[in-house]
């Protein structure tokens, strides 16, 4: 797998010695940016496996530079964590919005922060499609029955309807909107839905499933955020999706007739 380069963007100086020691304890390598402009520019100089980004920021902000990074063809598929001081519902969904995969607030638990790390370096491996169809794979036989896997055809295509999604090239395919390469965690999401059509996911079991955290970890919005993204991507109109469709009081799911 190798060692993972992490970039932190964070100007107060202890609590990015403090982040650099706990993961220098693990495999990591770190670099330090103590302002938004020397974060963009560490980063395209040496693309990092994961960014974690501070937002209170002297110049740039970390809502701007999370901006331009996923404008960036460079850096756009590079994970962003916001872990920041700035902490109110609308400063996440305005993290999320912008593109960044995780949103930690301050003060942090230590341990919290490396199993987030963890969880978001895990499944934006170039192998997470293989591993999700395996574990998919040991679901219950009950489960199978009532929601059978929809595994990729010969030519890495998964489908439902018209639409597709590519396993080895990342390209969603909408009949509305077209082609577009989904992110890492957008692919990781569409991923686990087009292979469980017709099932219901709520937003705790989603987090589990395809973020890697455990219960009473990260938060609901990270997933509602996320799937209004793809809506937005994917939808004629977002607000009436056809596609990933809401279930009042359960969760969220994509329906296949061909899944009954």
């Amino acid at each position: 797998m190798g060692v993972a380069n992490i970039l932190v963007i964070e100007d107060d100086e202890i609590v990015a010695k403090t982040i650099e020691r706990c993961l220098r304890g693990g495999e990591y390598r770190v670099q330090l940016a103590n302002t938004g402009v020397a974060g963009l520019r560490a980063a395209r100089r040496k693309i990092p496996d994961l960014v974690i980004l501070d937002v209170i920021l002297p110049g740039m902000d970390g809502y701007t530079v999370c901006k331009e990074m996923r404008e960036d063809a460079l850096l756009k598929d590079v994970p962003v964590l916001f872990l920041t001081a700035k902490i109110k519902v609308e400063d996440t969904i305005l993290g999320l919005s912008l593109g960044a995969d995780d949103y930690l607030g301050k003060p942090f638990n230590v341990d919290e922060l490396l199993l987030r790390i963890t969880a978001i370096l895990r499944r934006t491996k170039h192998s997470r499609p293989q591993v999700q169809v395996s574990e998919s794979v040991l679901a219950t036989a009950d489960d199978q029955k009532t929601h059978p896997i929809n595994q990729p055809d010969e030519n890495h295509i998964i489908r439902i309807g018209e639409y597709t999604l590519n396993t080895r090239t990342y390209i969603f395919n909408s009949p509305v909107k077209g082609k577009f390469r989904v992110t890492p965690v957008q692919y990781a999401l569409l991923y686990h839905l087009m292979t469980h059509p017709n099932k219901i996911f709520s937003p705790s079991q989603l987090l589990d499933e395809v973020w890697d955290y455990p219960s009473d970890t990260g938060s609901a919005d990270l997933v509602r955020v996320h799937i209004k993204n793809l809506r937005e991507s994917i939808e004629e109109d977002p607000k009436a999706p056809l596609f990933i469709k809401t279930i009042q009081g359960y969760g969220y799911t994509i329906q296949s007739d061909d899944g009954d």
